[in-house]
């Protein structure tokens, strides 16, 4: 496959609030030290907007933020993918509790908070973004078919895109069946050409394997959110490294990227 490249990045996790923070983790310049994530305001949603949606909604819409400022691109001229393992998993506990009662009712804007494609909708409106937005999903794999999803893209018709990947725990009884640990979410702009803005070629290919694995403490916050198994793959382009590593992909397959930073 030929080459996509990164044009900016954005993050937030426990310990990993914001890509400047994100890479000097991921770097070992700073420990990481998971602690509790604030609650997320996103500047690009009014207040009213923000009491409507949970947290699953505004992490897409910060780390979309983040990494398009990152890249210096006009959001509302980029096209969109948005990869999720799970959805909302609280507002599918709160709707799974309403239909259990005796007359069940689920709110309407719970209702239209609950789908999948809920965070590129009001990313969207956000940015006055007219561009295509697809929706991907793939449970343990959902990163890396989100990767594959915006690089066939942008290898046919796209010139430029954001790519997002987030999911969040949902509250018990649902975690136990589906455990997360923490939330986590990534943005990246992805370029079909080099310029100077770009940080790193990334090539793709679909394969076997293992996946590759952090070292601790990071190797939990990895495994325990679908869509942190882009960590190592972050790692390579915080370290500016040449190298390559394996996302889990569909039915026990492997993604592998290939990184060639650019500066």
């Amino acid at each position: 496959m030929e080459p996509v490249f990164v044009q900016g990045i954005g993050v937030f996790a426990p310990g990993l609030l914001g890509w400047e923070q994100a890479r000097a983790v991921l770097r070992g310049e700073t420990a990481y030290a998971p602690g509790e994530c604030p609650k997320l305001a996103p500047r690009l949603l009014p207040p009213a907007v923000r009491r409507r949606c949970g947290e699953y909604i505004r992490l897409a819409v910060e780390v979309a933020d983040e990494a398009v400022g990152h890249a210096g691109a006009d959001a509302s001229a980029l096209a969109s993918v948005f990869a999720t393992a799970e959805s909302d998993g609280k507002i599918v506990h709160t709707i799974c509790e309403a239909v259990a009662q005796a007359e069940p009712m689920v709110s309407p804007t719970l209702f239209h908070n609950s789908v999948a494609n809920a965070p590129a909708g009001y990313w969207c409106v956000a940015v006055n973004s007219r561009q295509p937005s697809t929706t991907v999903a793939g449970y343990d794999a959902s990163v890396a078919v989100g990767l594959l999803e915006s690089a066939a893209q942008l290898l046919t018709d796209t010139e430029m895109l954001l790519l997002v990947a987030n999911d969040v725990p949902f509250p018990e009884p649902l975690h136990s069946v589906r455990p997360m640990g923490t939330s986590f979410g990534v943005a990246m702009v992805l370029s079909r050409r080099r310029d100077g803005r770009s940080l790193a070629g990334l090539r793709l290919e679909t394969g076997t394997g293992e996946e590759t694995a952090m070292d601790e403490p990071l190797e939990s916050l990895r495994r325990g959110n679908p869509s942190a198994r882009v960590l190592p793959l972050l790692g390579l382009l915080a370290r500016e490294q040449q190298g390559a590593v394996r996302l889990p992909y569909l039915d026990g397959g492997m993604l592998k990227a290939m990184v060639e930073p650019c500066r």
